[in-house]
């Protein structure tokens, strides 16, 4: 048998402690299913649900796998009998459910637990929880991020003339797992897919997908339509490399750009004024700053430098950027203009302001930030500026 708990006591109590205080006055009780929230609550993932009351201790409800144990497991085989482990007293009056994630099937099902409950959606209540880390976390997110680091350093070896797209993320990817990544790009959102990541050459950097993240690519079939082509890397092309940083459970996003040859000077300006941002960022990023008045802050320097028509893309521009990132690559908060959202001290944001100057490729830096109150602490400590592939 096997402890379900695998995260440190006091770290399991913190946690449990943010999100009750989260549910204070909004509802009694909470049902998680859903992996990420599993995740933090645990430090696994089990198949089943975890009850989490407003006040008191949870209780967690695995289906699968059968050899876990611990103080207040019980092994079911549905939902249905959640209640019945409960006291009446303890049973919740109102009680949130994982809504925007979970399906309608689900949903449906989980409502008739507690038959005359009110069901709220605890969505947004988990994503604010988990948008503030504790400094555990964050030390996991900064172990991901030295990996990382490690592995961009060693990019530019592993590149041939003649290489494709497609071969040199290949090699990446390879290099990354058997430094340690997980491999896993985990995703919030039903409509959102990805690999281990995006490598982006030449005018396929201009190529629109369906998908929201900052850069597109038209991907090596319809079926997942972003990143790679399968083109070949030429000359006074850049090549973007936006690999998975998941070493520990919690991730890094970080971006760096490649060059084959000389690039226009159009494109060196873009990326000195990415750069730029993070700087701004760096200072200005701090407790009780407004996500939308950072991004209309970055929007100010590109105005300035007179590449609003590159930025975010070019024949598809991207709505946001910034994110945060942790458990998942999309969390909270956004950088983008119509966000409400007011950072604190613990958020982790990866920042990625980009540029699409055609015929030439994508530049830009993307880093992971933990917001303090003395500004933004970069956790992927790589070089920024664009680096040549074949000296």
């Amino acid at each position: 048998m096997e402890n379900l708990m695998l995260l440190p006591p006091e770290e399991a109590l913190l946690r449990l402690h943010k999100v009750q205080e989260g549910m204070a006055g909004l509802c009694d009780g909470i049902i998680v299913t859903d992996n990420a929230d599993i995740y933090y609550l645990t430090g696994r993932v089990f198949a089943g649900w975890a009850y989490i009351p407003s006040v008191g201790t949870p209780r967690w409800f695995v289906r699968r796998p059968v050899h876990l144990h611990g103080d207040d497991v019980v092994m079911v085989r549905k939902p249905e009998e959640i209640a019945s482990h409960l006291a009446s007293e303890e049973r919740p009056k109102i009680v949130g459910l994982e809504l925007d994630i979970i399906s309608y099937t689900q949903a449906e099902r989980l409502k008739k637990i507690f038959d005359g409950a009110e069901v709220i959606d605890a969505t947004a209540l988990l994503r604010q929880t988990r948008s503030v880390k504790t400094a555990f976390e964050i030390d996991m997110i900064r172990r991901s991020g030295v990996k990382h680091a490690e592995v961009y350093s060693r990019i530019p070896s592993l590149f041939n003339i003649g290489m494709t797209d497609y071969e040199l993320q290949v090699e990446i990817e390879h290099l990354s797992r058997v430094e340690g990544c997980l491999g896993q790009f985990r995703i919030s959102g039903q409509s959102m897919e990805f690999f281990m990541g995006n490598v982006l050459s030449g005018d396929n950097a201009d190529a629109p997908s369906p998908y929201d993240f900052a850069m597109g690519g038209k991907g090596m079939d319809p079926s997942l339509p972003v990143g790679a082509s399968g083109d070949e890397i030429k000359r006074g092309q850049t090549v973007m490399v936006d690999v998975n940083g998941n070493y520990t459970g919690y991730m890094t996003d970080m971006t760096r750009v490649f060059s084959l040859g000389e690039i226009p000077e159009l494109a060196l300006r873009a990326h000195r004024c990415s750069i730029d941002i993070h700087r701004m960022f760096s200072r200005e990023a701090v407790p009780d700053a407004e996500a939308s008045a950072l991004y209309e802050k970055a929007l100010e320097i590109v105005r300035e430098a007179g590449l609003e028509p590159y930025y975010m893309g070019h024949r598809q521009h991207a709505g946001f950027i910034g994110h945060g990132v942790g458990i998942e690559i999309n969390e909270w908060p956004v950088i983008a203009p119509r966000s409400r959202q007011i950072l604190e001290e613990g958020n982790v944001i990866a920042l990625e302001p980009k540029f699409v100057i055609p015929g030439t490729g994508a530049v830009g830096v993307e880093n992971t930030y933990v917001v303090r109150a003395a500004g933004a602490q970069c956790l992927t400590n790589a070089p920024e500026e664009i680096i040549p592939l074949f000296e």
